[in-house]
């Protein structure tokens, strides 16, 4: 009989074993190859963190160079409004620089003529105001107590008025905002000074500018940046003489109003409404017509009244009609997207976005006018306006109509 091999061969009845457990690595020791952490992991959260403070760096430093970098756009379309005059002299012979000082120099020159007669006309009609005030306080008086049966005094209301609590709180505000309004003043000569200096610079070195710019791109692209900088001239410049434009038939206008009514200093107030409700946005409006408003009570406190009625009328008609006609024939915009774009000029950058708004848009709009492919549009009725219920016999005849070919009879007999 053969021998038997327990090792070879088992129990047909005995149970299969286990596998043997995997051996585990002891206290202390590193874990093994397949536990390990990616090696890419660590240097991508670092990339990350990087990111993030690149990003958070970028986004602090664009907010606090926020009004330099507007004060440089409205530098910019500041030099191209004057770069033809610049140009016209640079032609002649005079060195850039000069020209581009000499336009400042015309600029600055006006500006602060008109600037002083405007102040010494204001502050002599101010001391007229005050001279006069006891003269209108007592025919409101008299007025009051003639239709109202009381017994008031000038002498009661000034002494009341003196005593109030509102005029010590306003005298307190007002001692404690001169520095806030000194601030202010003077923060704004510094940004006038800002631009002034950059758009000097745009100008003078427009050459040099544009040949540093197309140094960098392809002759290709550099065809392309050259028509884009003319096409921002040539608009800027439309926007710009479409402004003055409308300076002109304001000031027209309001002399005309003022002249009849003998309000002094007509011409001169006539020449500061047209320039501020044209070229302070926003705001400008509303300075215009309080000026005329307070020389205009000084004659007559019912003339005030009308120069408020006749600006508030003037307004309306240049807002829906007069601008939005000259604007898109100088610049060459629908009137929809001029308004549309001051709209978000303003809540984008403010003042500043609603005065360069129009003048970009249309830059843009004319620079990509000449890469939009355009094709012929199909003859059909509903493109007038007119609704077109399926292909029928009604398309066809009004097909006909419209490019003169004989009708024929279509359509089948009725049963």
């Amino acid at each position: 009989m053969a021998r038997t091999d327990e090792t070879a061969q088992g129990s047909p009845n005995a149970p299969a074993s286990d596998p043997a457990p995997s051996p585990q690595p002891p206290p202390g020791q590193a874990p093994g190859p397949a536990a390990r952490m990616p090696r890419w992991l660590p240097r991508a959260m670092v990339l990350a963190l990087a990111l993030v403070a690149v990003f958070q760096l970028a986004d602090w430093a664009f907010h606090q160079l926020l009004g330099l970098l507007i004060n440089i756009l409205i530098a910019f379309f500041l030099a191209l409004a004057i770069e033809p005059a610049v140009s016209r002299m640079a032609a002649r012979g005079i060195r850039r620089g000069l020209a581009a000082f000499l336009v400042f120099l015309g600029i600055v020159v006006v500006s602060a003529g008109f600037v002083t007669l405007l102040g010494s006309m204001l502050a002599e009609q101010v001391v007229k105001i005050v001279e006069d005030f006891p003269a209108y306080l007592d025919s409101v008086i008299n007025w009051i107590n003639t239709h109202f049966n009381t017994e008031l005094r000038r002498v009661d209301v000034q002494e009341g008025l003196l005593r109030s609590d509102w005029l010590r709180n306003y005298v307190q505000n007002g001692a404690t905002g001169v520095l806030d309004v000194s601030a202010q003043v003077l923060g704004g000569l510094f940004r006038l000074l800002t631009i002034t200096l950059f758009a000097f610079y745009f100008a003078a070195d427009g050459p040099r500018l544009r040949r540093a710019l197309c140094s960098v791109l392809p002759p290709a692209k550099q065809a392309e940046v050259l028509r884009a900088w003319e096409i921002a001239v040539d608009k800027t410049g439309g926007y710009i003489y479409s402004r003055g434009l409308m300076a002109l038939v304001s000031g027209i206008a309001h002399y005309i109003l003022l002249q009849v009514l003998g309000v002094p200093y007509a011409p001169v107030l006539a020449v500061w409404v047209g320039l501020v409700s044209q070229f302070i946005p926003t705001i400008g409006t509303y300075l215009a017509g309080a000026l005329p408003m307070l020389i205009a009570f000084t004659v007559d406190p019912w003339y005030a009244l009308w120069v408020l009625i006749f600006v508030v009328i003037y307004q309306q008609f240049e807002n829906y009609l007069l601008q939005p006609k000259l604007t898109a024939r100088t610049v060459d915009i629908h009137p929809a997207i001029a308004f549309g774009s001051v709209i978000a000029g303003t809540a984008l950058l403010g003042a500043a976005g609603a005065l360069i708004s129009i003048p970009a848009v249309a830059t843009l709009q004319a620079f990509l006018g000449a890469y939009v492919k355009r094709y012929d549009v199909t003859d059909d009725p509903r493109v007038e306006g007119h609704r077109n219920k399926g292909t029928g016999p009604s398309a066809g005849k009004w097909a006909r109509q419209r490019t003169g070919e004989p009708s024929s009879t279509v359509g089948s007999a009725r049963p």
